[in-house]
């Protein structure tokens, strides 16, 4: 790697525009971009970047009157998630929350709506949900411009659910609640344990899309996908200022999990992540063109034999010697079943001393089940890579 590139990639990460719509109750989440300010590479000032989810729709200067063309623009193991495209749009116009009787206009009213639905807002809105928020399945949550934060209260659960779309939230210091009932349908109820304080839960659910979003400061994980849930995208996110970031897999026990198929593409990876970003169990996993900044402990780990399919990314370490490696297994002492784990590493860019541990058998046909979209080259990513985490959104302007 030419000591100019790696300069020039310093310098990039470090000029990161703030967004316009400020954030409140935790550091201001940047959105990041090329030197060239969304020139190609030509030179020819085209909105294309190489990112083929953002390509597919923010060049739209209409995006607004077309919102449900985004739903045609997954890419990954998510890639069929149509969301709420089918239905209608339906206009949140309260910040108000009521666990057992929501009433129009509300969010969780929205949501629990047995039709599919494209959920949008009338205005910037912070949410401080009372009990977690409960989805019923084809919906869209569609944040898009205005400043829509889910905040310091349990936030949202996918349960037993398909074909969600979330975009352009801004999720963070999500807490537990929990013992009290909480409606999931219209004319259904069902009373909640203790939930583990998630920003985003996805259990036992498939056909979902969780696209530029911004999310940090959470009780236990930003992203979580258990209990054989299967079909995910997760795309174009900021994460930030968090310990335990993503969790894949419910437990080394739960033999399910092995239909697990995730992709994880084009996220920034900020400052302040500890570790599991993620961390997987069984499945098979994707994960590709993202950028890692400084992690504290590991970035990618896992047990139980899960197939890890790592290309395209750019792994920065931290200046602390005892943070270089990337990966981590969890398995016993002394026990080296993980030497046969098929963990891989293709085209990944590893800077300031990372490391990168590989196993198994590199010509792998689980390989295939862990291959869902054609990764870029690293290299190129200071040139191509958008804005991640809550775009900054004006009606008739490009997004």
């Amino acid at each position: 790697m030419s000591i100019f590139f790696l300069i020039c990639f310093t310098l990039f990460i470090n000029v990161r525009t703030i967004s316009a719509r400020l954030l409140t109750n935790s550091s201001e989440p940047s959105q990041w971009r090329s030197i060239k300010n969304s020139l190609d590479q030509t030179g020819t000032g085209s909105c294309r970047t190489g990112n083929a989810i953002d390509d597919c729709w923010r060049c739209d200067p209409d995006w607004e009157t077309n919102r449900k063309m985004l739903a045609d623009c997954a890419i990954g193991f998510g890639r069929n998630a149509v969301g709420g495209r089918d239905g209608e749009f339906y206009v949140i116009t309260t910040e108000d929350d009521d666990p057992v009787n929501p009433t129009q206009g509300m969010l969780r009213h929205a949501v629990i709506q047995n039709e599919p639905l494209w959920i949008i807002f009338d205005r910037d809105m912070n949410f401080k949900l009372k009990e977690e928020l409960l989805m019923n399945s084809y919906k869209t949550i569609d944040g898009r411009g205005f400043n829509i934060e889910i905040s310091s209260g349990p936030c949202i659960t996918m349960q037993n659910v398909t074909n969600i779309i979330i975009h352009g939230i801004y999720v963070h210091n999500c807490v537990q609640a929990g013992n009290a009932v909480v409606t999931d349908a219209p004319q259904h109820y069902r009373r909640r344990g203790i939930s583990d304080g998630d920003g985003i839960s996805i259990f036992g659910s498939r056909d979902i899309w969780v696209d530029h979003c911004t999310l940090a400061k959470c009780h236990d994980g930003l992203i979580d996908v258990v209990v054989a849930s299967t079909a995910i995208t997760i795309s174009n996110n900021y994460m930030l200022q968090h310990n335990e970031a993503m969790l894949m897999g419910h437990s080394d026990d739960f033999v399910a999990d092995k239909i697990m198929q995730v992709t994880i593409a084009f996220n920034y990876f900020g400052e302040g992540l500890v570790q599991r970003i993620p961390r997987c169990r069984h499945g098979y996993f994707h994960i590709v063109n993202n950028v890692y900044t400084g992690w504290k402990m590991y970035a990618i780990g896992g047990s139980a034999n899960p197939t890890i399919n790592s290309q395209g990314n750019i792994f920065i370490a931290s200046d602390d010697d005892s943070t270089k490696e990337v990966t981590k297994r969890e398995t016993i002492p002394g026990d080296d079943e993980w030497k046969n784990w098929n963990w891989r590493s293709d085209g990944d860019l590893l800077m300031n001393g990372a490391r990168f541990t590989t196993s198994g058998n590199e010509a792998s046909g689980s390989y295939t089940k862990a291959s869902s979209m054609v990764a870029r080259p690293a290299s190129l990513l200071a040139n191509i890579i958008p804005s991640a985490g809550v775009l900054n959104c004006k009606i008739g302007e490009l997004c």
